[in-house]
C-alpha cells in the first residue's frame, strides 16, 4: 500500500478531528461548515462538481460529483459524516481532538466514527477526478452533517428537499469490514442493515406533597424508579434474522459457541455467561428488540413530594416492529404503572435492511480480495442508526463497509464507537481509500 496515500489520508483526518465539529443533538452544535471548508479545499478541481446545502446555520453539508457518461447506468454514492459526539478529555490517554499520529495510529473523536472513512473517501474522490476517470454512471460523495443527531440538518433534509438530486442505485457508508479470522479466512462483515429507532419520553404523574411527611405519598419520581427497573428487566423474546444467522455462520466460531447464537431457546442464558463481552453484546441487541432508559428527571425542590417525572428511552426494534408494537411492549413492561404514564414519542423509524444478492456486493467481494485474497463478506445487522435508512426508502442499495488492518480487533473497534481513546491505524487508513478507488472503478468503469 501506498505510504503517500496513507499520509494523505491521515493529514485530512486529523484536520477534520481538529475541527472539533461536536453534535449535542441541538440545533446550535455541530458547526459541520467547518469540515465542508476543508473537505473542499481538498476536493476543488476539474473533473470535480461541488455543491453545498446548509438548512440551518453551520449545519453545512458538502456534495462532490463526478459526472457520468450514461444516465441510464446505476450510480454510486460513498456518504461520510462530518460531525462527531461530545468527548471528556479526563478520559483520554490523548487529546480527543488534537488528531495526534501516536505509533502509527490517529488518535480522536471521529477516528472510526466515522472521520476516518470520510477522509479516505474524500481523498479517493480526489485521486479519481485528478485521473481523469469518467464513470459510466454518477460517482457521489457527501460529506453530510448532522448523522450524529438523527440526521434532522442532513440526511434526512437532503432524502427529504433535493431527493432527486441525491437519490442513488448503490451506497457505502458506515461501518463494516473490520477483519475476523475464521477457520476458513478472513471474513469481512457488511453492515446490510439496521434496526429500528424509536425514542420517546415517558412522563410519569404523581400527586405533590410535603417532603417532611412521606407516608403513603403518591411520589413521581418513586414511581419512575420502580419503572425504570422493569422497563431494565423487562423481557423480550429473541428472534433470530437471517442476517444475524449468515454472519454467525459465516465467520466460523466452534458450534458450541455458534449453536447457542442462533437459537432462540438459548441465547439470552448464553450471552449472559459468554466471557466476550463485545460479542455477548452485539449478540443481545442483534436478536433482541432492546429499551434503554437513559435519562431521569424529576422533581422540582427538595422540600416537595414531584407530582412529575421524566424518564427517556432508547428503544432499538428489530426488522417487523412498528411503533405500534413497540408501545405496546412498553406499556406491557409497565404494568399497573401504566396508567399514570404519559409516551411521547420523539422519533419512530422502523427498522431497513438491504439485499445481498447485488451488483454492489458482487463488487465488494471482488475488490477485497486485493488486501485479503481468499476473504469472504458477510452480512451483518446494525443495532445503531446510519444515515443509510434515509436512503434505502428511497429504494437505493446500501451497506455499512470500509477497510481495517488488523493490527486493532473486533472487539477494540466496538468499545470505540462513542467510547473513549478512539483512534486508527494509518494502514487501515490507506485501505480504505484503496478500496473506494477500486469499488468505483469496478462498479461504475
Amino acid at each position: 500500500m501506498p505510504e503517500d496515500v496513507g499520509g494523505e489520508v491521515t493529514e485530512l483526518l486529523q484536520a477534520l478531528i481538529r475541527s472539533a465539529c461536536v453534535n449535542d443533538g441541538t440545533t446550535g452544535s455541530g458547526h459541520e461548515d467547518r469540515n465542508v471548508d476543508i473537505l473542499r479545499s481538498v476536493l476543488e478541481g476539474p473533473g470535480m462538481g461541488l455543491e453545498t446545502h446548509e438548512p440551518a446555520p453551520g449545519r453545512t453539508s458538502l456534495v462532490a460529483r463526478i459526472e457520468g457518461s450514461d444516465p441510464s447506468t446505476p450510480s454510486l454514492m460513498l456518504l461520510g459524516h462530518t460531525d462527531v459526539v461530545p468527548a471528556n478529555a479526563d478520559d483520554w490517554r490523548h487529546d480527543p481532538f488534537g488528531g495526534e499520529l501516536v505509533d502509527g495510529e490517529v488518535w480522536g473523536r471521529g477516528a472510526v466514527d466515522m472521520l476516518n472513512l470520510t477522509s479516505s473517501m474524500a481523498v479517493a474522490m480526489r485521486h479519481l477526478a485528478q485521473s481523469g476517470f469518467r464513470p459510466r454512471g454518477d460517482l457521489v460523495f457527501i460529506g453530510v452533517a448532522d448523522e450524529e443527531g438523527l440526521g434532522t440538518h442532513g440526511a434526512s433534509w437532503l432524502t427529504e428537499h433535493l431527493v432527486e438530486d441525491v437519490r442513488t442505485d448503490y451506497l457505502i457508508t458506515e461501518a463494516g469490514g473490520f477483519p475476523m479470522a475464521s477457520p476458513e479466512g478472513v471474513r469481512l462483515p457488511v453492515i446490510t442493515g439496521e434496526k429500528g429507532v424509536f425514542w420517546c419520553t415517558l412522563t410519569v404523574r404523581g400527586t405533590p406533597g410535603h417532603g417532611s411527611q412521606p407516608l403513603r405519598t403518591d411520589s413521581a419520581v418513586v414511581k419512575a424508579a420502580v419503572a425504570v427497573q422493569r422497563l431494565s428487566e423487562f423481557s423480550v423474546p429473541a428472534e433470530v434474522h437471517q442476517a444475524w444467522r449468515r454472519f454467525v455462520e459465516g465467520i466460523g466460531l466452534p458450534p458450541e459457541i455458534a449453536q447457542p447464537l442462533v437459537d432462540p431457546e438459548q441465547i439470552d442464558a448464553f450471552v449472559h455467561e459468554l466471557p466476550a463481552l463485545g460479542l455477548a453484546r452485539q449478540a443481545h441487541a442483534c436478536t433482541h428488540t432492546t429499551v434503554a432508559p437513559t435519562v431521569l428527571h424529576g422533581g422540582s425542590k427538595v422540600n416537595v413530594i414531584p407530582d412529575r417525572a421524566e424518564l427517556q428511552l432508547d428503544i432499538r426494534g428489530l426488522p417487523g416492529w412498528g411503533l405500534p408494537e413497540v408501545e405496546s411492549m412498553v406499556r406491557e413492561a409497565l404494568g399497573d404503572l401504566s396508567d399514570d404514564v404519559d409516551i411521547h414519542w420523539h422519533w419512530s423509524d422502523p427498522a431497513t435492511t438491504s439485499p445481498t444478492e447485488t451488483p454492489l456486493w458482487d463488487a465488494l467481494e471482488r475488490v477485497v480480495q486485493r488486501a485479503y485474497p481468499g476473504s469472504r463478506c458477510v452480512p451483518f445487522l446494525s443495532v445503531g442508526a446510519t444515515d443509510a435508512r434515509f436512503f434505502r426508502k428511497l429504494g437505493t442499495t446500501a451497506y455499512g463497509f470500509g477497510l481495517f488492518s488488523q493490527r486493532l480487533t473486533f472487539e477494540d473497534y466496538a468499545t470505540m464507537f462513542h467510547g473513549i481513546d478512539e483512534r486508527v491505524d494509518v494502514e487501515s487508513l490507506a485501505l480504505s481509500e484503496q478500496l473506494w478507488e477500486d469499488l468505483s472503478r469496478t462498479l461504475l468503469g
